[in-house]
C-alpha cells in the first residue's frame, strides 16, 4: 500500500514500509531485469527531454503555484482600469477549474483549503461575473465565513480588498516609506529582508502611505461572519512577547501616519520610486518574479506615472509574459519563470544519462548559459561591496539578484559539457566559484541570495504574514555549493570544510536534512548526501549511514518516495511521507547511489518504480507540488522536475557516479572534517 495524500483531512498517511519489510510483497524482475528496464527508460527520457529544448538552447517547464497569482492579476487590471473580457474569461476559466469539491482553493495539489487563497479566487470570479448565489460560489462563501471571513485572512489579501474599499486601510498593519532611509546597520532596514520580500515591501510602503480606494464593483458582505461588524478588533498579544511588542509598534506607526511631515513623506516615496525604477530589468519586470512587478506597477501609478510611461508600459508587458495559455482557453499566471535553473538541471541529467558531452544540443545549452552570466553588481553588493560580480540568476532577466544555488548548479552543468571554447567556460566557472565563495555566511553555510540575511525582526512584523521574509543559509543550497567546490578541486579548501561541518551539524536526529527550496526532507537529504560524498566523505561515514537508513525507512510500499508539504508543519506526522512522485524518487535515489547503495533492494525497487511509471513518450506525470517557495506558505510544481531528476537518477544507476578526481587547486591549508 502506497502512502497517499488525503486532500480532505489533515491526517497523515500510514507509515511507509521499509524495503526490508516489503521484499516479499513485490514481484520484481530481478536485478538484471531492472537494469535492462533502466536502460530503456533512460533512453526514452533522454529523447523526451531533448525534444523539449528551445532553439536558443534553454529548457523551461511551467512553474505552477496557486490561483492567487491569477486573482491578483485580475484585481490589478481592475484597479488600473485595463481589465478586458478575453483576459477575464480565460483567468476565470482557470480559477474555476482549480476549485475543489468542498468549494475551496488550496495552495498545492491534494492539500487542504486555504482561506486567503479561497477569498481571492472568489473575488476574482465575482469580477468575472459569477453570481454569489451560484452553487460553486455559495459553497465557497459559506466555507470562508466558517473560517472567520475576511477578517481572518492574511495581510496581503486584505490589502487587495482595501484597494476597492472592501477593507479599511486603518485596520491594516502600517509600513512607512521612510523605511527606505534606514541605514543598513539599523534593524528592519530594507536589506534585512530577503530579496523577494524587499522587492515587494518597498513598493507596498508607497501603497500603504497613499491608501488608494477605487470604486467597488459590488459588495462582499457574504464574506464576513457578521456584515454589521466586518472589522472585529483582535486582542493584543502580551506586551512581553515579540508579537505583542510589534503589535504595539504598529499602533505607533499608525499614529505616525497621521502626523508624518509631508515633505519627508513625499521625499521618502520619491526615493522608493527611484529604488524601484533602478531595479527594473531589461524585460520590464522586477526580480523576474510576478508579485514585486504587480506592486511596483501600482506604486508607480499612484505616484503619477501614466500607463503609457516607458517604465509602466514595459512593466505591464512583462506581466503578460507570465501567462501560460492552455489548449482549453484557460490562462494560468506563473509566479516566476525558471529557464536558467531548468537548463542547468537538464544539462546535468542528459550528460549523466550518457549523452555525449559534445552533443550539439548540450553545446547549445552551454552557450546559452554562458550568455546568461551576470557581470554587474546587484543588491548582494550591499553586504559584499568589494566582491567582484559573477554568477547566474534563476530567470531570463534578473541581473539584480543572481543566486548562489543557480550559480553552483550552472557550474556543475558547464563542467560536464565538452565545449569548443574551454577557456571561455573555465573563466565563467572561475568567476562563479569566486562569487559563491565570497557569498559564504559567517556560519560557514550559504543562503540563496544574500549573506547573513538572518535578522529575527522582519518575520515578527504584523505586516509580514505571507511567508518567509528572510534568507538564512539552508542545507540544500549549501550542499550544492559544496558539491560544486569539490568538483572544482576545492574539497580541502578551508571554506569548503566549514560548509561540510555546518551540514554535518544540521543533520536531523533521524538522519535526514531539512529542505528549504524543495519538499522537504527527501529533497534536503537528496542534495546533501551526494555533496558530502563528492567532497570526500566515505560511504561508511556515520552521517551517510544515518541518511541511508532514513531513506530506506520512508520508502513507500510501491518502491517510490514521496513527501507531502504538510511535513513543514507536522514533522513527525509527514516527514518523508506522501504519494510517490518521480522527482522525489529521483532525489532519494541520487542520495542512495552516491552512498554506494547501487546493489541494494531499496535502489532496485526505486529504479523499477521509475521504469514502470514512465509514460510511453518518456515522461512522467506528477500533479504533486515538490518545489518550495516559502515552506508551507507558497508551494511550486516545477513541471520539468518530473523529467530531469528521474533521468539523472536513472543515468547514474546505468553509468555510475559522474564525478572524477580533480587536483586540489586551493592554496589554503586543508582543515579536518568534524566527525570523519
Amino acid at each position: 500500500m502506497t502512502a497517499t495524500t488525503d486532500g480532505s483531512t489533515g491526517a497523515p498517511p500510514p507509515r511507509a514500509a521499509s524495503a526490508s519489510e516489503t521484499d516479499t510483497d513485490i514481484d520484481t524482475p530481478g536485478v538484471a531485469g531492472v537494469a535492462e528496464a533502466a536502460v530503456r527508460a533512460t533512453a526514452r527520457a533522454t529523447d523526451f527531454l531533448l525534444s523539449r529544448q528551445d532553439a536558443q538552447g534553454w529548457w523551461k517547464g511551467d512553474l505552477e503555484t496557486n490561483v492567487t497569482m491569477d486573482a491578483e492579476d485580475l484585481l490589478l487590471r481592475q484597479f488600473l482600469g485595463i481589465r478586458d473580457e478575453k483576459t477575464t474569461h480565460a483567468a476565470a476559466l482557470f480559477i474555476r477549474g482549480e476549485q475543489r469539491e468542498d468549494g475551496t482553493w488550496g495552495t498545492f495539489y491534494g492539500g487542504p483549503g486555504e482561506l486567503s487563497t479561497t477569498i481571492e479566487a472568489y473575488v476574482a470570479l465575482r469580477l468575472a461575473g459569477d453570481a454569489p448565489d451560484a452553487p460553486h460560489m455559495a459553497k465557497a462563501s459559506e466555507w470562508i465565513r466558517a473560517q472567520g471571513g475576511i477578517a481572518a485572512s492574511r495581510v496581503f489579501t486584505r490589502i487587495w480588498l482595501a484597494l476597492f474599499g472592501w477593507w479599511k486601510w486603518e485596520d491594516l498593519p502600517e509600513l512607512p516609506p521612510e523605511l527606505i532611509y534606514f541605514p543598513k546597520w539599523m534593524p528592519l532596514n530594507i536589506y534585512d529582508f530577503g530579496c523577494w520580500a524587499r522587492q515587494t515591501i518597498v513598493p507596498l510602503t508607497v501603497v500603504s502611505a497613499k491608501r488608494p480606494v477605487r470604486p467597488a464593483p459590488f459588495p462582499l458582505d457574504e464574506l464576513h461572519t457578521d456584515p454589521r461588524d466586518p472589522h472585529p478588533a483582535a486582542p493584543l498579544a502580551p506586551v512581553a512577547s515579540w508579537d505583542g511588542l510589534f503589535q504595539r509598534l504598529d499602533k505607533v506607526l499608525h499614529g505616525y501616519h497621521k502626523v508624518a511631515l509631508k515633505p519627508l513623506r513625499r521625499a521618502a516615496m520619491n526615493s522608493a520610486a527611484r529604488w524601484i525604477i533602478e531595479r527594473q530589468e531589461n524585460d520590464g519586470c522586477w526580480g523576474g518574479i510576478q508579485p514585486p512587478a504587480v506592486y511596483s506597477v501600482i506604486a508607480l501609478h499612484l505616484l503619477g506615472y501614466d500607463l503609457q510611461h516607458p517604465v509602466m508600459r514595459a512593466g505591464l508587458e512583462s506581466l503578460d509574459r507570465f501567462a501560460v495559455w492552455r489548449e482549453d482557453g484557460a490562462r494560468m499566471i506563473e509566479a516566476c519563470q525558471s529557464p536558467v535553473w531548468d537548463t542547468c538541471l537538464a544539462t546535468i541529467a542528459l550528460v549523466d544519462a550518457g549523452l555525449p558531452a559534445d552533443h550539439p544540443q548540450l553545446v547549445r545549452a552551454a552557450d546559452w548559459m554562458l550568455g546568461e552570466e551576470i557581470a554587474r553588481p546587484g543588491d548582494w553588493a550591499v553586504r559584499r561591496p568589494g566582491l567582484a560580480p559573477g554568477g547566474w540568476a534563476f530567470e531570463f532577466h534578473n541581473d539584480n539578484y543572481p543566486d548562489i544555488d543557480d550559480t553552483a548548479e550552472v557550474a556543475l552543468a558547464l563542467r560536464r559539457v565538452q565545449h569548443p571554447d574551454p577557456e571561455r567556460v573555465n573563466k565563467a566557472i572561475a568567476r562563479g566559484v569566486r562569487w559563491n565563495l565570497g557569498m559564504q555566511s559567517k556560519n560557514g553555510a550559504w543562503g540563496a541570495f544574500d549573506v547573513d540575511n538572518t535578522s529575527p525582526f522582519p518575520n515578527k512584523l504584523p505586516f509580514c504574514d505571507f511567508g518567509e521574509v528572510i534568507d538564512p543559509p539552508s542545507a540544500d543550497v549549501t550542499a550544492h555549493v559544496v558539491e560544486m567546490l569539490a568538483v572544482e578541486g576545492l574539497a580541502h579548501d578551508e571554506r569548503t570544510r566549514r560548509g561540510i561541518d555546518w551540514l554535518l551539524a544540521e543533520q536531523e536526529p533521524n538522519g535526514s536534512w531539512f529542505g528549504r527550496w524543495g519538499v522537504n526532507y527527501v529533497y534536503g537529504t537528496g542534495s546533501v548526501v551526494p555533496a558530502l560524498v563528492a567532497a570526500g566523505l566515505p560511504a561508511s561515514h556515520p552521517a551517510i549511514r544515518r541518511a541511508v537508513a532514513w531513506l530506506e525507512a520512508v520508502q513507500n510500499d510501491d518502491g517510490g518516495w514521496g513527501e507531502d508539504l504538510r511535513s513543514y508543519q507536522d514533522v513527525p506526522g509527514w516527514s518523508g511521507k506522501g504519494a510517490s512522485t518521480a522527482s522525489q524518487t529521483g532525489w532519494a535515489l541520487l542520495a542512495l547511489l552516491a552512498a554506494g547503495e547501487r546493489e541494494s533492494k531499496a535502489v532496485e525497487r526505486g529504479i523499477e518504480w521509475l521504469a514502470v511509471t514512465q509514460r510511453e513518450d518518456g515522461s512522467w506525470d506528477e500533479p504533486y507540488f515538490t518545489g518550495t517557495g516559502f515552506p508551507w506558505d507558497f508551494s511550486i510544481n516545477y513541471h520539468l522536475y518530473r523529467q530531469v531528476f528521474p533521468l539523472t537518477a536513472l543515468g547514474r544507476y546505468v553509468h555510475g557516479e559522474p564525478f572524477t578526481d580533480r587536483s586540489d587547486t586551493s592554496d589554503t591549508t586543508a582543515a579536518p572534517v568534524k566527525g570523519s
